[in-house]
């Protein structure tokens, strides 16, 4: 083992713990904006409710998603200052337009919706969450695009060993690009659904007075002194349904912009979807094995060409075909890992849209005995919510399943047909260096991963805070969450 592949290790490491927090930051703040739009609109104190519970839950999630990211920039003058070198005039303005314009956005916003309770007007308080949640997305998007170039470079010219940006908007509207990003901000939207499924699926089970193993609890101390517990159990079940509804329709916009990545991965990284699949010959009606001995005849070639005759490149034809034009190396990724990195992402995440589809037929509305009454509210079934506690690993699974195949696949370039990884990167650091900084940061990620888990948990268990109870009792009696009374003066909870 030699720098290089530490420096790959720590890359790896701190990118993966980072990208633990992003997908949920991005997928909430949407969610937290739409549950204040709700409360806004309807002025049913429980949309309130919600939207201070889960804005904590994306406030905790958003200082972790800071902190961690910050290490990432480090790295590329730490450890890859070759990569920098080339990459710097081409790489550094969307970064430059993700710190500038968006990162300032989100964190300005977030700074007024959090301080702002009380304070702004309501539509502007509104107003500012939408533009964190709008900001983080935007984020998401330059960060992407840059992402998406070191796959197919578009809009440069390589000029004293260098690559130089000529057309900055063909960078951000690189083909990769616009397939890529709808595909990942999709799929950070599935895991946040995910996240928001079994957070509301546990707070059902503990509010209804059953816990997680079947057993029967006291109901004592969790309902409040405004919303009874059949309430309560109504509030969660508002955002669960909410949560199917993005999951499900995240999940369509996931498939449908996968199904482009595969076309553009025939075109531009073929190594990769041949790897994805162990295809050692070019082939024509290339199969699909959803495991090792079950395959699916001409699937391969149907989801990459739209064509289930359409002829696949191999593993060892792409190779000697790389040796010709670019010289003698080994250009094959790690093919075990690409192989189940795409069967994970694919299952755990049809898992993930599977449920939801399913939580929304299980609980739809079912019409009264007469025409004309009001719908009656399907109960969420507890084994129903138990599933979505225990599913709640699946979608970030999936996702960095996603991301290990999408760059552990292009190896060995940092820069497809351009520059190696090999040669990226910095030629003054030892093995030593990197050995030292790889434990320090796993160490400290590993910190960070625990105490965010503990902050959630905790959250979640201690479910939302209790507002004061009415002095009068007649108030107290006659308050409901549906009964069009005024809504509660939001207090300060952060």
């Amino acid at each position: 083992m030699d720098a290089l592949d530490l420096a790959r290790w720590q890359f790896g490491v701190t990118t993966v713990y980072h990208f633990l927090f992003v997908p949920l930051t991005i997928g909430l703040g949407v969610f937290v904006a739409g549950l204040q739009t709700a409360w806004h609109r309807t002025g049913k104190d429980h949309y309130l409710t919600l939207t201070k519970f889960f804005g904590k839950l994306f406030l905790i999630n958003f200082a972790m998603g800071v902190v961690t990211g910050i290490v990432q920039e480090f790295q590329f003058g730490m450890n890859w200052s070759e990569y920098s070198t080339f990459v710097g005039d081409v790489f550094g303005a969307p970064l430059a337009l993700e710190a500038l314009l968006a990162f300032f956005m989100e964190s300005t916003f977030l700074g007024l919706w959090i301080f702002g309770w009380d304070r702004l007007p309501k539509r502007l308080h509104l107003a500012a969450i939408w533009a964190a949640a709008i900001g983080s997305n935007i984020s998401a998007y330059f960060i992407l695009a840059a992402n998406a170039w070191m796959k197919h470079p578009v809009g440069y010219e390589v000029v004293n060993g260098r690559a130089r940006m000529t057309d900055l908007w063909a960078v951000l509207t690189n083909p990769t690009a616009l397939a890529q990003i709808p595909h990942v901000a999709a799929a950070a939207f599935v895991v946040a659904g995910g996240f928001i499924l079994a957070v509301s699926g546990y707070r059902i089970l503990r509010e209804r007075g059953v816990t997680i193993t079947g057993r029967r609890t006291a109901a004592g101390g969790v309902g409040d002194a405004t919303v009874p517990l059949r309430r309560r159990t109504d509030m969660w079940r508002t955002s669960l349904r909410g949560a199917l509804v993005m999951t499900a329709l995240a999940g369509v916009v996931v498939a449908g912009t996968g199904d482009l990545s595969g076309q553009l991965l025939r075109e531009q990284q073929p190594m990769k979807l041949a790897a994805a699949e162990g295809l050692a010959r070019d082939t024509a009606g290339a199969g699909f094995s959803i495991v090792p001995g079950v395959e699916v005849p001409g699937l391969l070639s149907l989801l990459a060409a739209h064509d289930p005759g359409a002829t696949i490149q191999g593993i060892e034809d792409i190779q000697q075909r790389y040796e010709q034009q670019f010289g003698p190396a080994d250009y094959t990724p790690n093919l075990p890992v690409i192989f189940w990195s795409f069967r994970v992402m694919i299952g755990f995440g049809m898992a993930t849209v599977g449920l939801s589809v399913l939580g929304l037929w299980l609980t739809r509305k079912r019409r009264g005995p007469r025409r004309g009454r009001t719908a009656a509210p399907v109960p969420v079934p507890s084994w129903f919510a138990r599933a979505c506690v225990l599913a709640l690993p699946l979608p970030m699974a999936a996702i960095i399943a996603g991301w290990l195949l999408s760059e552990i696949g292009r190896q060995p370039w940092t820069v497809q047909g351009e520059l190696l990884t090999a040669a990226s990167v910095s030629p003054g650091v030892g093995l030593t260096e990197v050995a030292i900084s790889l434990t320090l940061f796993t160490v400290l990620y590993g910190v960070l991963a625990l105490a965010e888990a503990v902050l959630l948990v905790r959250h979640v268990k201690a479910g939302p805070e209790t507002p004061p109870a009415p002095r009068d009792p007649a108030v107290a009696e006659g308050s409901d969450t549906d009964s069009g009374a005024a809504p509660l003066a939001p207090t300060l909870m952060y």
